[in-house]
């Protein structure tokens, strides 16, 4: 058996963690952008919910692969299909294309995050893997730092498809790494998948955000009508997904207790510190996406800004985060887990409420770039605390599927959250049924609309702004309800974790 190289083992998730780290700055500081190509400013939501949404419903299932048959082939699967799909979307030449293809993209990059989390909890003690998680956030910094510049660039002097196709030679780079130097012994068993639990998750997850997405659209009062025309959005009208999601999450925690090799061992969930890192995950990550999802697009399509600038609104977040995390690695284990959830969620309500009071039309814009600094700082301090704390509840046998569950949380609270705010941003551009929707693509042109009548380009300039209002509104809301849950997050002990035995024996 050949020994890893920690340290290129190391690069090389390191590498695809960037890959992460960069595509969300560059794609988010590019879509307004696509949107004034392509057309669709109706879907824009769907570009990044239905990344989100492939990428929720296979991260509990390649953590589940990641178990039984190694990290390394889940993990290197994952980089090829998101590379297949990151060309293809770069490739697009609709807004339907690119929704399809970026769907593709999240199938790749539901492995890449939690198992390259995975393995780093496999090759580092307890003790190490604080002060490498710090080093990981390095990453996240420097891609925060380069990718809207990067993305602003390409934009600009190339064109928007370019913002895909920048990952291949971090990919390749990233795979060669892996297949050279990352060995592993795993003990082979027969099993068997659970293909039925896994069907009843993805109908879950579909049903959910469809239910949500109908939220998104009627909370307002908008007629079921005008929704229609909306195409893809119209989905969201359909608020039956509400409770066909409850039926199918009853079905799929029935099959999950029964069957002998779970996606989601519902056992697990007897750790309480599994539980409110779940609850927790899901709601700051539907602030965080709802945030990078939908500030650019307030910059650029109300603010006036350019690519570059609008892109730039992530850039404070993404170097908060990892600054933030570093000092989180380095005291967890003198303070314990929960003064830096507490603290970290608790600096995100006073962040939001202040970008839901004071940002409109006339803010500054400096502003945004302030308040995403500080979510980002929040975010920083908790979620690593709450991920950590996650992986050191459980031993090696269920580290995979105990991170990919934290991940699958997160990921589809972020789904959640960006599908309910795109669901409001629709209604309010379709409240005047006068004005057709897809004039508000002119806002996000070079010219931001001049070319528009007067009349009509306020009205759409205003009913963007009063969506985005409301959805800053919502990102608020998210984060004191996950403040709420992160008070109850329970003492973990940093010496001891659960073994499978304690944890997942059948019932």
């Amino acid at each position: 058996m050949r020994t890893t190289h920690r340290p290129l083992t190391t690069l090389a998730l390191a590498l695809s963690l960037f890959m992460a780290a960069l595509e969300a700055t560059v794609v988010s500081t590019a879509m307004p952008t696509v949107v004034g190509e392509l057309g669709g400013i109706q879907h824009y939501a769907w570009v990044f919910t239905a990344y989100m949404l492939s990428s929720t419903i296979t991260v509990p299932i390649y953590g589940k692969l990641a178990d039984l048959y190694g990290r390394k082939p889940v993990l290197v699967f994952g980089i090829v299909l998101f590379l297949v799909g990151s060309i293809a979307s770069g490739l697009s030449t609709s807004m339907a294309m690119l929704i399809g293809f970026r769907t593709l993209q999240g199938l790749g990059a539901g492995a890449m995050q939690p198992v390259a989390l995975t393995v780093i909890g496999d090759i580092y003690t307890l003790e190490e893997r604080a002060k490498v998680q710090g080093a990981f956030s390095a990453v996240w910094g420097i891609a925060g730092l380069i990718g809207p510049i990067t993305g602003g660039f390409l934009v600009k002097y190339l064109t928007w498809h370019w913002v895909f196709f920048i990952n291949v030679p971090v990919g390749v780079g990233c795979l060669v790494l892996l297949l050279s130097y990352f060995h592993e012994r795993v003990e082979r068993k027969p099993q068997k998948l659970d293909y039925a639990g896994a069907a009843l998750l993805t109908g879950w997850v579909v049903a959910l955000l469809v239910g949500v997405q109908g939220v998104g659209v009627n909370l307002w009062g908008l007629p079921v009508a005008a929704v229609l025309l909306v195409g893809v959005q119209g989905v969201g009208v359909n608020l039956w997904g509400l409770p066909v999601a409850a039926v199918l999450l009853a079905a799929f925690v029935a099959v999950e207790r029964k069957v002998a090799e779970p996606i989601i061992p519902m056992s697990i969930f007897k750790v309480p510190a599994i539980v409110i890192s779940s609850i927790a995950g899901a709601l700051f990550s539907a602030a965080m996406f709802g945030a990078t999802t939908y500030v650019p697009l307030f910059v650029q399509g109300v603010l006036g800004g350019t690519p570059t600038e609008a892109g730039g609104m992530i850039t404070p977040m993404i170097v908060g985060w990892p600054l933030a995390a570093f000092v989180a690695g380095k005291l967890l284990l003198k303070t314990g887990f929960p003064p830096f959830i507490v603290d970290g969620l608790g600096l995100t309500v006073v962040d939001t409420s202040l970008m839901a009071l004071l940002l409109g039309a006339q803010a500054p814009r400096l502003l945004p770039e302030v308040a995403m600094g500080l979510f980002g700082i929040g975010m920083g301090f908790a979620s690593t605390a709450l991920l950590i704390a996650v992986q050191t509840s459980v031993g090696w046998e269920l580290r995979g599927v105990a991170t990919a569950s934290n991940m699958f949380f997160r990921t589809i609270g972020g789904a959640i959250g960006v599908g309910l705010m795109g669901g409001v941003m629709v209604s309010q551009l379709l409240k005047d049924p006068t004005v057709p929707i897809s004039a508000a693509n002119a806002l996000m042109s070079p010219d931001h609309g001049q070319d528009l009548p007067a009349d009509l380009l306020a009205t759409l300039s205003g009913a963007l702004g009063t969506g985005l209002s409301i959805n800053f509104w919502l990102i608020c809301a998210f984060t004191v309800a996950a403040f709420a849950a992160g008070l109850f997050f329970p003492k973990v002990s940093r010496t001891t974790t659960v073994s499978s035995t304690e944890v997942v024996a059948p019932h």
